[in-house]
């Protein structure tokens, strides 16, 4: 958030994130911006309420039945649109492409907000499924920045809408540079240039420069390195499991052969998951399908991990192999490191929060067979 958003700020206006916010009246029932809707806010303060508290009592009943907004635009042009799982993204494109304008506030005081975050990687998981999945449909719907923003936004925030619409696309590349590299190492399929060649720089200077700039940033935000790690483990995790989930989904929904529905995010946890947590311990206890693919994909980068050992300890030429193969060993190595919570969930955690048998044995499986796959022609 202390990236982002003063970046949304600086490119037109953060977008609303259905918390830490607040509305202008007219902004969230529709109206367009215009000068009438300039507010004297120290003489609105000074207005006193004359209606008894009978009268009030029946107002708050009207409002706080579900009835309120029968037949009504509330939900269409009106408050937050609805029949997205990503609702507040579209309100809030909704509100500056009328006019009005969002400015990004964050005074050094007390905190104002406060909230639960989830405290088990599934449920993560799962909340981040639906974020995903609500940005997909925004993009492919009206309401796509692009369209709906055109003539109405500046670009650049039409762009940064984007950014967070494309999450569910953006698993298809990353789960590309999860299985590919790793599996064409285990069939002596170099996809990189040579390490010894000038065309390896291009592919160094973007990994290099890409991941200390964030760690640059991560830092500067107040972050620590342990904890940058951390996050790139979260991104992973979350681009080759809630995001792919969420494209698929999408798509079998616009094909009419599935009818998403909306999950609500448990934020209560039982003792032993609270305590799990507060010992820094992912949460691995259930057999969910986003497991099967996350422990799959982390075997499949454990058995490339073990063939590129193989190749730079028993090959009789081992700069060529490193030559070769080079970024491919690198790129595995660093899977495998970011898997690490996957691997001791596996094989050596003992409690409720470790890895089901039944995904241990999928996932092996399943690695196993993609390994002994023969592409030879």
């Amino acid at each position: 958030m202390k990236l982002e958003f003063p970046g949304l700020d600086a490119n037109g206006g953060p977008c609303y994130i259905g918390t830490g916010c607040f509305h202008q009246r007219d902004a969230l029932c529709g109206k367009k911006y215009d000068e009438t809707c300039k507010v004297d806010w120290k003489r609105l303060n000074r207005r006193e309420v004359e209606e008894n508290a009978t009268v009030l009592e029946e107002t708050c009943k009207v409002l706080a039945s579900c009835s309120f907004e029968q037949n009504t635009q509330w939900g269409n042009e009106m408050g937050l649109k609805y029949g997205c799982p990503a609702e507040d993204i579209i309100t809030g494109l909704s509100i500056p492409c009328r006019g009005w304008k969002s400015i990004y506030l964050n005074p050094e005081r007390e905190i104002s907000f406060l909230g639960i975050a989830p405290t088990s990687l599934l449920t993560m998981l799962v909340q981040h499924k639906r974020w995903a999945e609500g940005h997909f449909q925004i993009f492919l719907s009206r309401y796509c920045s692009l369209l709906y923003g055109h003539n109405r936004i500046p670009l650049k925030l039409q762009l940064a809408y984007c950014a967070g619409n494309l999450w569910a696309a953006n698993s298809l590349p990353t789960l590309y540079y999860v299985v590919v590299p790793c599996f064409c190492l285990l069939k002596d399929i170099p996809l990189f240039p040579k390490v010894s060649s000038l065309w390896v720089l291009p592919f160094a200077y973007v990994a290099i420069a890409h991941r200390a700039y964030s760690l640059g940033e991560f830092l500067w935000c107040g972050g620590t390195f342990q904890a940058w790690c951390n996050d790139q483990r979260m991104w992973l995790f979350k681009r080759t499991t809630s995001y792919f989930f969420a494209l698929c989904d999408t798509i079998l929904k616009l094909l009419g052969y599935s009818n998403p529905t909306f999950v609500i995010t448990a934020k209560v946890a039982d003792e032993d998951v609270s305590r799990r947590y507060e010992q820094e311990l992912m949460e691995f206890g259930d057999s969910s399908p986003m497991f099967v693919v996350l422990a799959s994909l982390a075997m499949l980068n454990l058995f490339s991990g073990f063939g590129a050992i193989n190749k730079l300890v028993f090959n009789a030429d081992h700069s060529e192999v490193s030559d070769r193969f080079g970024l491919q060993i690198l790129l595995c190595f660093l899977l495998v490191a970011l898997n690490w919570p996957v691997y001791n969930a596996v094989f050596f955690r003992k409690d409720n929060g470790g890895m089901p048998a039944p995904v241990t044995y999928k996932s092996i499986t399943f690695a196993f067979l993609v390994s002994t796959v023969d592409i030879s022609t």
